[in-house]
């Protein structure tokens, strides 16, 4: 499985890519940053993201996109320029039909560390040791999109056998509910016997008497 993990943000948008399978070792295939200009109109700013991660999924052909799924802070115009780069990602993904799957921040350093509380400074010692790495990613948002692939390749699996429960037990119970409504009894009551209209036929006239 080869994923393309993104860590959205304007100013660093953080790409990494991840081959493996769960319960053996991991492989970095790439690593880096897209970055654009905090003082560019913000149209060509996500054009320039846009292009770069168009150049990631050329040059990796990843078959999933993993992207931080984006939550609220107190700081609104980050989290709007957090939100614009994450959907020029999943657009990206979709438009070539690559399945994209949204992960938080807490699954991700829970996946990788073990804490879904951990520092980046954790995340990034993690994504060094699985990846067998000289030294962590630089700047944190490689780190972080490295960590995103990591994380959907160890998850995925287990995503994957809870959909298809769901999927099943869906079927199971349409199947059920056509069932009863088949077997359900059809009313065979005789409707009631509608009485015959009285004749209203005048009477002939009587003869006169002799």
């Amino acid at each position: 499985m080869r994923v393309l993990g993104v860590d959205p943000g304007l100013t660093r948008c953080g790409v990494g890519v991840v081959e493996g399978v769960p319960g053996r070792p991991l492989t970095m295939v790439g690593v880096g940053v897209v970055r654009t200009p905090a003082d560019a109109e913000l149209g060509l700013r996500l054009v320039a993201i846009e292009q770069g991660i168009e150049q990631w999924l050329d040059e990796h052909r990843p078959e999933f996109v993993a992207v931080e799924r984006v939550f609220s802070q107190h700081n609104v115009r980050t989290v709007m320029g957090t939100a614009q780069a994450s959907a020029v990602a999943m657009l990206c993904a979709a438009r070539r039909g690559i399945p994209v799957a949204l992960h938080t921040p807490s699954e991700v350093k829970a996946a990788v560390t073990g804490s879904g509380r951990a520092d980046k400074a954790q995340v990034g010692a993690m994504v060094t040791r699985l990846l067998r790495l000289a030294a962590p990613p630089k700047p944190a948002d490689a780190a972080d999109a490295l960590a995103l692939a990591i994380c959907h390749i160890w998850r995925a699996p287990a995503q994957s056998r809870l959909q298809q429960a769901v999927a099943q037990n869906r079927l199971q119970q349409a199947v059920a509910l056509h069932s009863a409504r088949t077997a359900a009894p059809v009313s065979t009551t005789t409707p009631a016997s509608t009485p015959a209209p009285a004749s209203t036929t005048a009477p002939a006239p009587k003869g006169r008497p002799a």
